[in-house]
């Protein structure tokens, strides 16, 4: 009989326990972060009839990146690829009994027919933030200063990663007013941007006079006069005194009055590629010359609860993802050594497998996370047993301990002995 494969699925991780430990650390500063600006946690379906992606997600997610299948009741449906449209459903199903501006927040994995690569897996897992009913860039100003916050959290300092912020109405603009591109070639001109940190330089002029046609020449030159903007001041003065300016101005103004300051770029190539995104969208970009690459982003996205038969209501999110978060860290040197989550490993000398359980059961009461040795092996198995455990303390039960209620405990981290009755080490394992 052939054997079965021992490794995941391809583009899929399996989490062993010190893999877990530090997946647990990045979701729990989510969640302390994100719990601090007043967002509430919500949970969703993993699956969802397909035309909720098709309707706005974009043909390359929906159509070629999600896990399909016909149901037994001839439904179509795909495994969660994002959280938007979900999301977006349920503030539809509840418009008229929320509280506005409401602000929710989930962690959650999904899973992308992709080609797999450092950072981008088929099954992954991210945090989706998202504040509905608040028109103003205020929404937008609290989301990226959020992310900042995240970033920080984690120890990140200024100038590990900047927060690329652009605005699909000044894109828009730019499209249709300054480059005088149609509906179709303004369309194949923000996929074009959106790619162009992944193709040649000489691939995307190509690709630009091919967009523009017959007038390739003074289109290209108009990409290149965009393309040397570090600035909004550097921006063409048909595209400068565009009102939508203004708006990305407000928004600079409120992020530095909150703090923002150092990390922040504007970025008028940034597109962002779903299709949803209505107003400003940001991109959180590491700088690490081995990781130089989006962390993730987010945006307004105000029509797309409108779709589910709701009044349309406007809505900003972001959706940082694990992995990537991950990456960030391990290159950046803020990736902690995690611990066991086993506060202390119990031995038993000799006979005492009775008094060693009452022991274990005694400091759980107590407590702490006690793993109690029944192999019946030799005692220095058992050491080396909870020391490939990564468990900082063992203490051993036997017969002179058990008679005098004074234990000998192994401090395996900082290499030292203590001998302590139950509430000693209770104490020294919990500082």
């Amino acid at each position: 009989m052939k054997s079965l494969p021992s490794q995941p699925y391809k583009g899929t991780r399996d989490y062993y326990p010190e893999d877990k430990r530090i997946q647990n650390y990045i979701f729990a500063i989510w969640h302390k972060v994100t719990r601090s600006y007043g967002y509430e946690e919500y949970g969703a379906p993993l699956l969802e009839p397909l035309e909720v992606y098709t309707a706005k997600s974009g043909q390359e997610l929906a159509g070629e990146q999600t896990y399909t299948f016909t149901d037994r009741g001839g439904r179509v449906v795909a495994i969660r690829p994002e959280m938007t449209p979900t999301i977006c459903r349920m503030v539809a199903s509840r418009r008229m009994e929320m509280a506005y501006p409401a602000r929710m927040y989930s962690i959650a994995n999904f899973m992308r027919y992709e080609r797999p690569q450092r950072g981008r897996e088929r099954e992954f897992w991210q945090l989706n933030v998202d504040i509905f009913g608040a028109d103003g860039v205020g929404a937008e100003a609290e989301i990226i200063t959020l992310a900042d916050s995240i970033m920080k959290e984690f120890g990140a300092q200024p100038n590990d990663y900047v927060i690329r912020i652009n605005n699909r109405k000044l894109i828009n603009f730019m499209m249709a007013h300054y480059f005088g591109l149609d509906g179709a070639q303004a369309q194949m001109m923000i996929k074009l941007f959106d790619r162009k940190n992944k193709i040649s330089e000489q691939e995307f002029n190509n690709q630009t006079r091919e967009i523009f046609g017959e007038n390739a020449d003074e289109g290209s030159k108009k990409v290149n006069d965009i393309l040397r903007a570090s600035s909004m001041a550097e921006l063409p003065a048909e595209i400068r005194e565009s009102s939508v300016v203004k708006e990305v101005q407000d928004l600079f103004t409120l992020l530095e009055r909150a703090g923002v300051v150092k990390s922040l770029v504007f970025d008028v190539t940034l597109m962002r590629g779903l299709d949803y995104y209505t107003g400003m969208v940001f991109e959180v970009f590491d700088t690490h010359p081995d990781n130089q690459r989006a962390l993730f982003g987010g945006g307004r996205y105000d029509g797309l609860v409108g779709l589910f038969g709701a009044e349309p209501i406007s809505a900003v999110g972001m959706a940082p993802g694990g992995t990537m978060m991950e990456n960030f860290l391990e290159v950046h040197g803020l990736k902690p050594v995690m611990p066991s989550t086993t506060d202390i490993y119990v031995a038993v000398i000799g006979d005492e497998a009775r008094e060693a359980g009452k022991f274990a059961r005694i400091m759980r009461e107590k407590g702490l996370n006690v793993e109690l040795d029944i192999s019946d092996g030799k005692l220095d198995k058992q050491l080396k047993t909870a020391i490939k455990k990564g468990v900082p303390y063992i203490a051993f039960v036997g017969e002179a301990e058990v008679a005098s209620g004074i234990y000998s405990v192994k401090d395996l981290i900082n290499s030292k002995e203590h001998k302590l009755d139950i509430d000693g080490i209770v104490k020294l394992i919990r500082g």
